[in-house]
């Protein structure tokens, strides 16, 4: 049988639970995120079983979307799965871990001034896949509604936002097994 890939990895045959990203063709509209528990056969309607994770204001999103965009169509390439996309006007359905992952950049860079992202950013690529899924459980437990604004929201800020990686102080692969790295 052959699988039906839509969004970034979604597969509604394969599980119900999904994250859903609307993305209104407004330009002044927030971006919502939605974490969902079914797939209607047609159209996709936002209804009261549908949970409002988080609203992220435009400016922000456009500043995050090319990152998430290239991590997780890296991830499904390698797959051999239909690669997303993210388009105004357009609302698309994340595979859950997928839509975990969004959500711990997401919760991060919220309160936070945007010169920040960059940051936050270069911090979230670094955590591994089972990391940003263990921080959104945790988050999620405790903080994952959409007013929750405090406690592990607050610590993925500090986390992401506030703690700046030195770039000149990384070592390639190369370098760290004894190679010159320029091979």
């Amino acid at each position: 049988m052959k699988k039906d890939y839509i969004g970034f990895g979604y597969n509604p045959v394969e599980s119900d639970n999904h994250f859903y990203v609307v993305i209104p063709e407004d330009k002044a509209k927030d971006v919502e995120i939605y974490e969902r528990f079914h797939w209607d056969d047609g159209d996709q309607i936002i209804n009261k079983k549908d949970v409002l994770k988080l609203k992220v204001p435009r400016y922000k999103w456009s500043k995050v979307v090319d990152s998430l965009t290239k991590e997780f169509n890296g991830r499904l390439k390698t797959e051999k799965k239909a690669q997303g996309k993210f388009k105004p006007g357009i609302s698309v359905p994340l595979e859950k871990l997928f839509g975990k992952e969004m959500m711990v950049l997401l919760w991060g860079i919220e309160n936070n001034d945007p010169a920040g992202i960059p940051t936050a950013i270069r911090n979230w690529l670094g955590l591994q896949p089972e990391e940003r899924w263990w921080l959104y459980t945790m988050t999620n437990a405790s903080t994952g509604g959409i007013n929750d604004k405090k406690g592990w929201r607050t610590a993925l800020r500090y986390a992401l936002c506030e703690n700046p990686i030195d770039e000149s102080d990384q070592m390639t692969i190369e370098q760290f097994l004894g190679g010159s790295g320029d091979e």
